[in-house]
């Protein structure tokens, strides 16, 4: 048998090394290949296919002759597929000349749809991996992995070439040619490369006719290749140009003594090679990028490339202008690109013009040549995890690929997640420390000002304290510069009727409509549902409706009332969803064109503004007390991370937190920039109620537009559930404790969202075997109706 990709026993085991990934062996089943009914000649290759389809197997296709030399693993495929055989783009995920003996006629492949393979082998084992963990189809893996720009050959065009026929195929005798063929064969012979004809015939001053009269005569030889357009070569140059960065950026730091420790482990382990997981933990403005740097300038030295993982909000000019100058080639990822500059990207990853590869959590899956480290900074942060099929975590799929390629890998943060922290207590990862600000600076101090007991202020009630507002007065006069941060957009968070107590809520969610008074509408921050302000109350008819509550649009009125003088500027994703918005603003900040930044958390983490001193947290308790058991965790980060914007310059600085619940210990500890003591105190309230990381978790959701058949089906996977369960404990565990604890059938906290009414099942085990045992048993059996929709996370950080 000739078989052109590892079969089943020759992908990575999942052990129990690394508390992410420990499935054991026998969970990590292969595919079985399906073969598909239809007539075929015996013999020759056979193909199997996946598609992007929630299917747990693959489908086995004959390979043609005439596709022989082009069928090839990580190809896209065109093949017959479902009722009526209609044609269907899937991946090749294997080649093998050993025919299937199901005893099933099968079809064939149509076509072959790329020339090159555009998945590696690397990422065919990491995406075989994430369909075996997260529970959900290889084709769909396989379809999120590769961008849209690269499936559409988006930036790209057919052209056609010319190049001299060797003499050796030159007919005999010459045939005569005109005085234009031959300065146009002249011209080809010179340029010593292959032309496209228009090309061709503009260097040469002729005509495509006359090139085509050459060809025609056998003296050039016509081809077609599919090449990149002008717009996504123009990307390339000015790629080139940003990579020679400023001269702040090309130049070195000399390493502190922090930053030197922690150095030495690293460039040991870049030295070695292999797979060795490190965990940076440095509070704000010890000087983590410099490590960074230092990394990737060791691995692009050594001829390899470097995958940067950063959040979202962290893709600023700020962070990339770091970056460049000192990295080599530099590709920035992020969700403004176009599908033709994805693609493009894409492209020069895999073909090595690109050293570093910075993006958000889709850049994990950049295909590069010979990966030589990754780096993710801002390692705890949520928007890492994506909330679509295939619902993976960037962080922890990051670690399976430094597992799998074998190659080190650094995560970074000030406030590391409680899973990465657990890791570390139980060795799977190595901690570095850094304890210090870059030249000895203090953390800068944090007043917890308790909202219930300041005084009030003379006029209209409003967010700004007595305290706050005197704080802000004073920076201002000593020229300092301010950051507010509040962590919800839109003017009026609560629209109700005084008269009869009618609350605004979303026409397709069980959700409070948020009043926009830039937009004039009120609008569902889930599903984007808009309509106009109500005048009257559309209930009892009275005018009576009160817009309360308070978000940034809001709040910037009212600086903008109490400091006329002062230049205030807004940040959420309301303001800034213009491709550039975000670089606008904060080189008016940095240039001191405005004195005051208010904005939601795309403010708290990344930026270094050295006249910043001064910052103010409008209300702490936002997101405190929501139904998740991440809420606190999420809480002291983000205080954490926004008062690590003050003092970052010679001038010091301070914080000053608002909130109604001062004792909580997620505020009282973050403000002592107490992150260790928060860790041991959350880890032993998880411990207690058996949350990750003590064990691992599983949500399930139950949605359909009509309530009666969510909640049928839900009851049907309740009893589906516990039978599995039942099995699981009858397999001769020594515990006789359930191996899997279920919680649930239960409303979702949000019920209905975007006219779905949802139920959810919660899953937790001490085994991520025996979870997934117990979800693979059940999913194999319990298929939704017509109109029911059934959803599995893995890990999951929504809980609402």
């Amino acid at each position: 048998m000739n078989t052109l990709t590892p079969d089943a026993a020759e992908r990575p085991a999942m052990t129990a090394h690394d508390t992410l990934f420990d499935i054991e062996d026998e969970r990590d089943k292969p595919n079985e290949p399906r073969a598909v009914r239809a007539t075929r000649t015996p013999g020759g290759l056979f193909a199997d296919v996946v598609f992007d389809r929630p299917l747990d197997h693959a489908y086995t296709y004959a390979v043609p002759a005439e596709l022989v030399a082009k069928i090839g693993v990580g190809k896209r495929v065109e093949v017959p597929f479902g009722k009526g055989g209609k044609a269907t783009a899937g991946f090749c995920v294997r080649v093998t000349d050993d025919e299937p003996t199901s005893g099933y006629e099968i079809k064939t492949v149509t076509r072959v749809l790329d020339d090159d393979a555009i998945v590696d082998e690397h990422l065919m084992k990491l995406t075989r991996w994430m369909a075996d963990y997260y529970l959900c189809g290889w084709g769909q893996v396989l379809h999120a992995v590769v961008p849209a720009g690269v499936r559409d050959n988006a930036g790209t065009r057919m052209a056609s070439f010319v190049e001299p026929v060797p003499r050796e195929s030159l007919p005999n005798p010459l045939p005569t040619v005109t005085p234009q063929q031959k300065a146009a064969l002249d011209k080809l012979k010179k340029e010593n490369r292959p032309l496209e004809i228009l090309q061709l015939a503009r260097l040469a001053k002729c005509t495509a006719g006359v090139v085509s009269g050459l060809i025609k005569k056998g003296l050039v030889r016509k081809f077609s290749e599919r090449i990149e357009t002008e717009a996504s070569g123009a990307h390339e140059s000015a790629e080139s140009e940003n990579a020679q960065g400023t001269d702040e950026a090309r130049k070195e730091i000399e390493l502190n003594a922090d930053q030197l420790r922690v150095w030495k482990p690293i460039g040991e382990a870049l030295a070695a090679g292999g797979y060795h997981p490190f965990l940076l933990h440095g509070v704000t403005g010890s000087g983590k990028t410099e490590v960074y740097l230092r990394a990737i300038e060791e691995v692009v030295k050594q001829g390899k490339e470097v995958v940067v993982l950063v959040p979202e909000i962290s893709l600023t000019p700020q962070t990339i202008s770091r970056f460049q100058g000192r990295c080599g080639n530099l590709a920035v990822m992020h969700s403004h690109l176009t599908d033709a500059e994805r693609g493009g990207y894409w492209r020069r990853i895999a073909t090595g013009h690109i050293h570093v590869v910075v993006g958000a959590r889709s850049a994990v899956f950049a295909p590069t040549r010979k990966l030589g480290l990754i780096i993710i900074d801002e390692e705890h942060e949520n928007s890492f995890k994506q909330e679509s099929t295939p619902r993976y975590h960037a962080r922890d799929v990051a670690v399976m690929r430094a597992r799998l390629e074998g190659i080190p890998i650094l995560m970074g943060s000030a406030t590391p997640s409680l899973e990465s922290w657990a890791n570390a207590e139980k060795g799977n990862y190595t901690v570095l420390s850094m304890p210090n600000r870059v030249a000895s600076r203090p953390m800068p101090a944090v007043k917890v000002v308790d909202l219930r007991h300041e005084p009030k202020a003379p006029g209209k009630p409003g967010a700004i304290g007595p305290t706050l507002e005197a704080a802000m007065r004073q920076t201002l006069k000593d020229k300092g510069q301010i950051i507010l941060l509040l962590n919800r957009r839109g003017f009026s968070t609560h629209v109700h009727c005084e008269a009869c107590g009618y609350v605004a809520q979303c026409a397709n969610c069980d959700l409070a409509m948020t009043f926009h008074r830039t937009k004039n509408s009120l609008m569902c921050h889930y599903c984007g549902f808009e309509t106009a302000p109500f005048q009257k109350c559309p209930t009892c008819a009275q005018p009576s409706m009160r817009y309360q509550g308070l978000g940034t649009e809001k709040l910037q009125v009212e600086i903008e009332e109490k400091f006329p003088g002062s230049v205030c500027q807004r940040m959420d994703s309301d303001t800034m969803s213009k491709p550039g918005s975000h670089q606008r603003v904060l080189d008016a900040f940095r240039d001191g064109l405005i004195q005051i930044l208010v904005g939601t958390q795309m403010i708290a983490k990344g930026l270094d503004f050295p006249n910043v001193t001064l910052v103010g947290v409008v209300n702490a308790d936002v997101g405190l007390h929501l139904p998740d058991f991440r809420s606190a965790e999420r809480t002291f980060q983000l205080l954490a991370q926004v008062a690590g914007r003050a003092g970052r310059g010679t001038r010091g600085g301070q914080v000053l937190v608002q909130t109604f619940t001062p004792e909580h210990p997620c505020i009282t500890l973050a403000s002592h920039h107490n992150y260790n003591e928060f860790a041991k105190m959350e880890l032993v309230h998880r411990k207690l109620h058996k949350y990750p990381p003590y064990e691992r978790m599983a949500r399930m959701i139950v949605r359909s537009e009509k309530e009666e058949a969510a909640a049928a089906f839900a009851d049907v996977l309740a009893t589906a559930f516990k039978e599995a369960i039942r099995r699981a404990m009858s397999t001769g565990r020594p515990s006789p404790e359930a191996p899997v604890r279920l919680l649930g059938p239960a409303e979702c906290p949000v019920f209905r969202l975007n006219n779905f009414y949802r139920f959810h099942f919660q899953l937790q085990s001490d085994s991520s075997a025996v979870l997934h045992e117990v979800l693979r048993n059940v999913l194999a059996l319990a298929k939704p109706p017509h109109g029911v929709e059934f959803q599995v996370d893995i890990d999951p950080y929504s809980m609402l």
